[in-house]
């Protein structure tokens, strides 16, 4: 007898412990989980579901089949303090092997409670840095769907430059093109991400292990949007024989900033920030933010201050010092810096709501370090950027919206800086050329002005990709249909 079509799906979602990678997995499992008939059940842990639960609860309030499953995170039995469940709660770096220790040892963990998970799981989305969801997927028989931080733009590059070793023979800083892409872009192999460019904190085995478990998944959701990136998007779904999804920005899935719940510091922060800019002319602001994981020291942090006050415009500044934080104040209070400039500029420590500013019309420009996250952020609000690449893929991402999108400039960055090794690469980029690249960006002329519209443009593209009819609403379709397809073929067989 023939099994009834399934009309009902239960995805199971396996976010990386970590800021940038958890929020954007939860604005997902709130876009999953208002398409009819799906259920969304996220992996998490106890410190983090008390983080980021008050945004779910609001979600779980009106209705929506969305929900945490906690695991007890084993912190003591690796050495880690009580309570150090993400990533950004680790107290040092000497403590990173000892985390990613304890979040392997989820895995046995989630693999006792899945028989009591109801209904059945049909399918897991996971962060592809989370490889034992690899194992798990294949053990209980579902399919699992890569979930990548990152852009096609990024994931085509790799692809090719896994297959054409073209920078073997060359010098550090030599420029090459980089082979197989719709566009003719140049890098050096100093500018290239972890996969090209060890280091001690993503060994060559390690990422071997995630191409390996990538190229073993079902297939690929990804956090873009199919017009940003088209020919990218178009090209790499023919590598993974369709089996990609762009169905973001992912945080204009969400009515809140993920990201207040970890640091903000209220409601009277938020209306502080939002009166000074409303003091301020209409797209004369430059909002200056690194995001959560870069570790810029003090003398690099110096350079950018100056060049900010130097540019003339008026600006936000979010400094985050991490461990140098007294190093950074002594300089904020002892060369004058904040008197100086106090009539013009505003200088927030550690976390502001980067959406809201943003998104705010007097904001003019955004001074970034290209994480992809902020990227889509500062695509989504309209706003053209000053491109500072650090690390990882951050100067492939540059390329993106420098070279191919043309609404950011680039202050000049040269090479990576090894996340965990800032201080043995000194000072990389000077206070002239961060000033020149800000001032390009402001500019009132006809370039500045033609750049200033294809941001704006591409904000109202991103917004609309969302809606219904958006391609980032009919991918979604698109998967789901799949995934359907896929639980019923598994069903019937079951069933025989």
């Amino acid at each position: 007898m023939a099994s009834k079509p399934t009309n009902h799906l239960h995805i199971l979602m396996i976010p990386l412990l970590a800021p940038g990678h958890t929020i954007p997995m939860i604005n997902m499992a709130t876009l999953f989980a208002k398409q009819p008939n799906i259920t969304v059940t996220i992996v998490t842990t106890p410190v983090n579901a008390i983080r980021y639960g008050p945004n779910l609860q609001s979600h779980i309030n009106a209705g929506l089949p969305v929900r945490f499953l906690q695991l007890p995170f084993p912190s003591i039995e690796n050495g880690l303090p009580d309570g150090c469940e993400s990533a950004d709660l680790v107290p040092g770096l000497h403590l990173l092997p000892n985390f990613s220790a304890a979040v392997d040892m989820l895995q046995q963990r989630l693999e006792q409670r899945f028989d009591s998970i109801k209904p059945r799981p049909n399918c897991v989305v996971s962060d592809k840095f989370m490889l034992w969801t690899d194992d798990t997927a294949r053990k209980y028989r579902i399919p699992r769907i890569v979930f990548d931080g990152m852009s096609c733009f990024k994931q085509l590059v790799t692809y090719y430059l896994y297959a054409h070793k073209v920078f073997d023979e060359l010098g550090e800083l030599e420029p090459f093109v980089l082979p197989g892409l719709p566009d003719r872009i140049e890098i050096t192999r100093a500018q290239l991400p972890p996969e090209f460019n060890y280091t001690r904190m993503a060994t060559s085995e390690q990422l071997e292990r995630v191409r390996e478990t990538e190229a073993r998944a079902y297939g690929m959701v990804v956090n873009s949007f199919e017009e940003l990136e088209q020919e990218y998007v178009k090209e790499f779904k023919k590598l993974k024989e369709g089996k990609v999804w762009c169905i973001g920005p992912l945080s204009l899935s969400s009515e809140k900033d993920l990201g207040e719940t970890l640091r903000g510091d209220g409601i009277d922060d938020e209306q502080r920030y939002l009166k000074w800019l409303d003091s301020k002319e209409r797209g004369s602001v430059v909002y200056a933010c690194f995001g959560s994981s870069s570790r810029v020291t003090p003398p690099q942090l110096i350079e950018l201050g100056l060049a900010l006050e130097a540019s003339k415009s008026p600006f936000i500044w979010v400094i985050r010092a991490g461990d140098r934080v007294e190093e950074v104040e002594n300089w904020l209070s002892e060369s004058g810096f904040e008197n100086r400039i106090k009539d013009r500029g505003m200088v927030i420590r550690d976390w502001a709501p980067q959406v809201l500013i943003l998104s705010h019309p007097s904001v003019g420009g955004f001074l970034t370090h290209c994480g992809w996250n902020s990227i889509l952020e500062g695509v989504s609000a309209g706003v053209p950027m000053i491109t500072w690449p650090q690390f990882a893929e951050q100067f492939l991402n540059e390329k993106l919206i420098v070279q191919v999108v043309g609404i950011g400039v680039s202050v000049g960055a040269p090479v990576v800086v090894h996340w965990g090794e800032e201080d043995k690469f000194g000072v990389t980029v000077k206070s002239e050329q961060v000033k020149t690249a800000i001032e390009r960006v402001m500019d009132m002329g006809s370039e500045g002005n033609e750049r200033r519209k294809k941001a704006k443009a591409l904000g109202m593209v991103a917004k609309k990709a969302l809606e219904e009819g958006g391609s980032s609403h009919n991918n979604l379709t698109l998967l789901i249909q799949d995934l359907l397809q896929l639980s019923d073929v598994a069903s019937q067989k079951s069933s025989t």
